[in-house]
């Protein structure tokens, strides 16, 4: 382990920097954290397992970033637990049997946990079965979740509970053999103000994306929100495969616009109520446009599987171009309100 002077500005000790290229030196750093920590960890395979509370503007990245340092097994590969201002960078977690890496606020309801970056981390092989996620955030306000690739997994592959004024942004979901995966990615537990936008999903589980959800409400964030998501932004994704390419549950407000779906199996899109306690809201409000939608009728018979306690009503429909490659002059869906100036039976392709 080798580590670098602190950087001096002001008279103030800002940085230090710490070079690690074994397990064993690892461990001994992360005994030795200190706020504004920078440690560099060179390539190489290194257990799993780490846990780090109550460290701020702590940067975690690979020494080398055409190398990144792979951390195998373990229940969890990473936990942090109230880091605020955490950047982690250009790194490889797989094969964990619980989640592979966990961002939360220490079951502090009421103060989140702010300024977290996740940047080119890839994670694979998670779970294989249950509810396991390849990134799981609790907790957690003006998060970015930048160019990641998540591969494998049991449960979601991101899972938001409780997060806010956030960005998951340039991220690819593969979904895998023999893993249960039930979403991409589930925007859940009072989560609001979110913006997923420009990533691909590709047969990423029976919800690719799951915006809203089901939560048990000690679990909410804020405490007392009566809607599982809020003020959500989904835009300029590719959606290829599974059960539907979105869900709305339980979601009062939301934006799907922009968006290319490819060949869903079952329905184009869901909405649902999973959390039905004294005071919620129904799903509602949600805009639907400028999407370019291709599928086959012999797979698709119902565009839009509406469940009870929803208000589909209130989904406005634009714009959206629908194509059944297989019979193109059915290709006009049956919608819960009147579209505006859709196209139907043209290739949007």
């Amino acid at each position: 382990m080798k580590a670098a002077a602190f950087l001096l500005f002001a008279g103030f000790a800002v940085a230090d920097e710490i070079i690690v290229r074994d397990a064993d030196s690892l461990r001994a750093a992360l005994r030795n954290l200190k706020a504004g920590t920078v440690l560099k960890i060179a390539p190489g395979e290194y257990p799993g397992g780490h846990l780090v509370s109550d460290i701020e503007k702590l940067t975690i990245e690979a020494l080398d970033p055409k190398q990144p340092p792979v951390f195998k097994g373990g229940k969890t590969g990473w936990q942090f637990s109230r880091c605020a201002d955490l950047t982690l960078r250009q790194l490889h977690i797989t094969g964990q049997s619980s989640n592979g890496l966990n961002l939360d606020d220490g079951g502090q309801l009421d103060h989140p946990v702010a300024g977290i970056t996740l940047d080119h981390i890839e994670v694979s092989d998670i779970g294989p079965s249950g509810n396991h996620d390849g990134i799981k955030c609790s907790g957690l306000d003006k998060l970015t979740i930048r160019d990641c690739t998540i591969t494998g997994w049991g449960g979601q592959g991101i899972d938001f509970v409780g997060c806010h004024q956030s960005l998951i942004t340039g991220c690819r979901f593969i979904g895998k053999e023999g893993f249960t995966a039930s979403a991409g990615v589930q925007l859940k537990g009072g989560t609001s103000d979110v913006t997923l936008e420009k990533c691909h999903f590709t047969n990423a589980g029976e919800r690719p994306i799951n915006i809203g959800g089901s939560t048990g409400l000690e679990y909410f964030r804020p405490q007392g929100a009566k809607y599982e998501a809020a003020r959500l932004i989904v835009r300029g994704n590719v959606i290829e495969g599974s059960m539907c390419a979105a869900a709305f549950v339980g979601v009062d407000g939301a934006e799907f616009t922009g968006n290319a779906i490819r060949f869903p199996t079952k329905w184009i899109l869901r909405i649902l109520q999973e959390t039905r306690e004294p005071g919620f809201a129904p799903c509602r409000n949600v805009l639907i446009k400028d999407n370019r939608i291709v599928f086959q009728r012999s797979q698709v018979q119902i565009e839009i599987n509406i469940g009870g306690d929803t208000a589909p009503e209130t989904f406005r429909f634009e714009s959206n171009h629908w194509f059944a490659e297989d019979r193109p002059q059915a290709s006009k869906p049956k919608l819960p309100s009147e579209e505006k100036n859709g196209m139907y039976g043209i290739d949007p392709r």
